[in-house]
């Protein structure tokens, strides 16, 4: 089964989320890559200056002893002479041997020597130097840099490699998580349309009918019976009025979760549930059994409890098998007060019982076609959020139960 298409604006609230994600992290990994090829940099140019203090200061750099270890870079020294204007240069040690008396040499001698610094880099030659005033001469070591611009490629191209994987990963990554972020804003979207749509579905059809009956009232003689429509339309104002009544209860609940809260018997709370829906289950041909365990105390809002109560009774009067009895059932269990609704009838299949606190949901294939807006469940499951409670159903070919369980006052 294919997937239903996802909302323009969920996939752009989507995206943003991954766009987001992906511009700090992009940050983040520019940040520590440049950070760490600077510290390369300056460890690799740190190589260069030890080599070049060492030769340097090494008066005998072609006389080493045995085993005396060899600067690891390319280099050369050159002792440079200042004589009437005019520069004489020598070179006295090093790895270079075909420089002396050349134009590369004093090339490389004039623009180190025009660059007046005590250490520097002559960039057209690769070279980075340092310079020593002797006196009467002047002794300068160079040193190499192509390999320091290899191991610097080298590093960068690594580095960089290493952070496009790595984006490509969180990229993944912030994809897959995206869709857990935005699956609760996704589900409440759906829902708030869903809502929209069979409210004004519900509101339709009495709307209908009270605008049918007033146009013949409006134009209909007093021997037809006007009577007649004028019950239509206050039963369909009425039946209109109730669910805004419950639509208005799920807002409210939706906008002030909170409510007052103070001690409650949780068992004269059912007794009267009980005692009100009695004529009620009598006149659908049923029959109410309650069992209520007595001082069951909890802390929440006595109104608010009883409205849950009626609201199960209701349904499970509405929509059990004819000449069943409905049973209420109230105990201590375990620190909690468990309240029980059950009537026998045809069994909820599995897969509707998920959807049965969902609003306007009618599971009529096996709950047959009774009045209702499918708003009560919905309702009763928000006074149980409400109470920090639990409301769950249960279903099977003996009954369908509704438990209701919430912390007995401490």
């Amino acid at each position: 089964m294919s997937r239903p298409k996802q909302d323009p604006m969920i996939r752009r609230l989507r995206l943003q989320f991954v766009a987001v994600c992906m511009a700090l992290v992009t940050a983040v990994v520019a940040v520590v890559v440049t950070a760490a090829f600077f510290t390369v940099r300056q460890n690799i140019a740190g190589v260069s200056r030890g080599v070049l203090t060492r030769v340097i200061q090494d008066d005998r750099p072609t006389l080493r002893r045995p085993g005396e270890d060899s600067p690891s870079l390319p280099y050369f020294t050159v002792s440079v002479w200042q004589q009437s204007g005019a520069y004489r240069a020598y070179i006295t040690g090093g790895t270079y041997d075909d420089l002396e008396n050349t134009e590369e040499l004093t090339a490389i001698l004039q623009e180190c020597l025009s660059q007046n610094q005590p250490e520097g880099i002559i960039h057209s030659y690769h070279l980075r130097y340092l310079r020593q005033d002797n006196g009467l001469y002047q002794k300068v070591a160079f040193v190499d840099m192509s390999m320091e611009y290899a191991m610097l490629r080298q590093t960068l191209i690594s580095h960089l490699c290493i952070a496009a994987a790595a984006l490509l990963v969180l990229l993944a990554v912030s994809l897959l998580l995206s869709s857990f972020v935005i699956r609760p804003v996704e589900r409440a979207w759906r829902q708030q349309r869903q809502f929209l749509s069979d409210a004004s579905h519900e509101l339709k059809t009495p709307l209908t009918v009270i605008l049918s009956n007033a146009e013949l009232l409006s134009g209909a003689a007093l021997e037809e019976r006007p009577a007649r429509w004028a019950d239509n339309i206050r039963s369909e104002a009425r039946q209109m009025r109730s669910l805004v009544e419950e639509m208005l209860t799920l807002a409210r609940a939706d906008n002030m979760p909170a409510v007052v809260q103070g001690e409650t018997s949780l068992s004269d709370a059912a007794e009267d549930c009980a005692l009100l829906f009695e004529p009620v289950a009598f006149e659908a041909g049923k029959t109410l059994s309650y069992a209520i365990a007595p001082g069951v105390t909890v802390v929440g809002d006595a109104d608010r409890l009883k409205r849950l109560i009626s609201v199960l009774l209701d349904n499970a009067i509405k929509y059990g098998a004819a000449g069943g009895t409905v049973t209420l059932s109230l105990e201590k269990a375990d620190r909690q007060a468990r309240l029980v609704v059950s009537n026998p009838g045809k069994p909820i299949p599995p897969e509707q019982l998920s959807h049965l606190f969902e609003r306007f949901y009618r599971a009529d294939s096996s709950r047959g076609e009774q009045s209702g807006f499918g708003l009560g469940l919905s309702i009763a499951a928000t006074i149980a959020r409400e109470h920090r409670g639990t409301l769950r159903a249960e279903s099977d070919i003996v009954s369908t139960r509704f438990t209701f369980t919430i912390p007995l006052k401490k």
